[in-house]
């Protein structure tokens, strides 16, 4: 062990641990989430970036000596790189608006720069967490700069992943736009439609999500990094948070720009309700896609049959032979937590008071653990599912068959209360709409069969293509 002094007195941490005594204190009071914060692993490169901007940052204005600047520089990168992720300790739950995930990483970058400098853990003589790591810095902007980094990183596999999905039904599309099947309304029969249009609005839908999901990433991008407590910038040079900014814009890739009111962007939490929001019409329009999935797929023998999922395990532990849609279930679920969070981070945000939310901590980790999940739920979905379904073709084309709803392509021709009689009749006999039709004297059989086929019945104005 190795004793380290804050305000509060001495306290042992372990003598090989990076982290500190107030890594240690976070430990004592907050077990609570179980889940230390490297869970998620683009916060802590987006933690060290912004620690790693600031000392060029500060070497730069003149308010950190050269040396120390390097040796924090290099802890930095190790971070960014992926070492040393375990050492970010602290529960993801916490009180103090972030303070122990900031001071975590203050620690672990100042105990690794002194090791690079050839010094042992815990020398803050030699080089500080607070007053060499932490300087022209406030929990208060160096927290929601992180996590807004961290969301942009993480939501941009989610992106990747959403546009392979999309790419998936629009395959599905394509291979089944010849075969011709009911549409449903208010799960009633309603009109005739192809198989491959219903997997192209699969396709559109995710198309969308990706674009709403996308419009977030520019307003993620304005932080607050200079602001330092409140927004006012005390104790900061007055060129640090330009300084910063383009640092960390050259060490992330990213476009950051700095909020026009400093002090509003430090109380405000309004850019994670935007994204949270944008974040679960796609979970939710997802598991509707999902739900679709799993009616479609219903049966084998008395439900709509009409696709076939892949079967991914034994469905049950007492029908044998049972299969069930687990891969769309899964993904409902992950929509469902979506959903939840959503509501945890609009009382979050509300909750904040004056000048600062203290509430960030329950803010991000609701938002990063959605992000993670629902890119690996689309994954399972594409790989585990959608790739591999098929068309029951022999059961479409019979109920298509044996459809009234295909009389509707006649109204223009007979009218609707003809039409009606007709889908009477043939409910009543089970006889086939054509037949019936032209029985009746109504069209010629030609004529029938050229209003019901499928490329008027699927696009009769030709306004629709697959």
């Amino acid at each position: 062990m190795r004793t380290e002094t804050d305000s509060l007195g001495d306290l042992d941490v372990p003598a090989d641990a990076y982290w500190g005594v107030h890594t240690m204190r976070a430990l004592e009071n907050f077990p609570i989430a179980r889940r230390p914060i490297s869970v998620y692993p683009e916060f802590v490169v987006a933690l060290a970036s912004v620690k790693q901007a600031a000392a060029r940052a500060n070497r730069e204005v003149g308010v950190l000596a050269a040396e120390k600047a390097g040796w924090i520089d290099v802890a930095c990168q190790r971070v960014i790189d992926g070492e040393l992720h375990d050492q970010f300790v602290v529960g993801v739950i916490q009180g103090g608006a972030g303070t122990s995930t900031n001071m975590n990483a203050n620690e672990v970058i100042a105990n690794a720069a002194l090791e690079a400098a050839g010094h042992d853990k815990g020398r803050y003589d030699i080089l500080d967490p607070i007053d060499d790591v932490n300087r022209s810095q406030s929990t208060n902007d160096t927290y929601p700069t992180a996590v807004k980094i961290a969301l942009v990183l993480s939501v941009r596999g989610l992106l990747d992943e959403l546009e392979l999905l999309r790419q998936s039904f629009h395959r599905k599309s394509e291979e089944f736009a010849a075969v011709l099947k009911i549409g449903r309304t208010q799960l009633q029969d309603a009109v005739p439609m192809t198989l491959g249009q219903e997997f192209r609005g699969f396709a559109t839908t995710l198309a969308e999500d990706h674009a709403r999901l996308a419009e977030t990433i520019p307003l993620l991008c304005e932080v607050n990094i200079g602001a330092t407590a409140i927004g006012t910038g005390i104790t900061a040079d007055p060129r640090f948070a330009a300084a910063a900014i383009r640092n960390l814009n050259h060490i992330t890739g990213l476009d950051l720009q700095a909020a026009p009111d400093l002090i509003e962007s430090t109380s405000d939490t309004g850019v994670f309700m935007s994204f949270s929001g944008s974040l679960k019409r796609s979970a939710i329009k997802l598991s509707k896609i999902c739900n679709d999935l799993r009616l479609l797929s219903s049966g084998p023998q008395a439900g709509i049959a009409e696709i076939n999922l892949p079967a991914r395990q034994a469905g049950s532990s007492i029908m044998p032979g049972k299969v069930n849609p687990v891969i769309p279930e899964a993904v409902s679920q992950v929509a469902y937590a979506i959903a939840g969070a959503d509501v945890t981070v609009t009382m979050a945000a509300e909750a904040g008071q004056l000048q600062l939310n203290a509430f960030e901590p329950v803010i991000a980790h609701s938002l990063l653990q959605s992000v993670a999940w629902m890119r690996e739920a689309c994954a399972t979905l594409r790989v585990n599912c959608v790739d591999g379904i098929t068309a029951n073709t022999e059961r479409l084309a019979e109920m298509v068959a044996s459809s009234v709803g295909v009389v509707t392509a006649l109204v223009p021709v007979i009218g609707y209360a003809a039409a009606a009689s007709i889908a009477k009749s043939a409910l009543a006999t089970s006889r086939p709409v054509a037949e019936l039709v032209v029985e009746a004297g109504l069209m010629t059989r030609e004529a029938v069969e050229e209003r019901l086929s499928l490329a008027h019945l699927t696009a009769p104005a030709g306004i629709f293509t697959i």
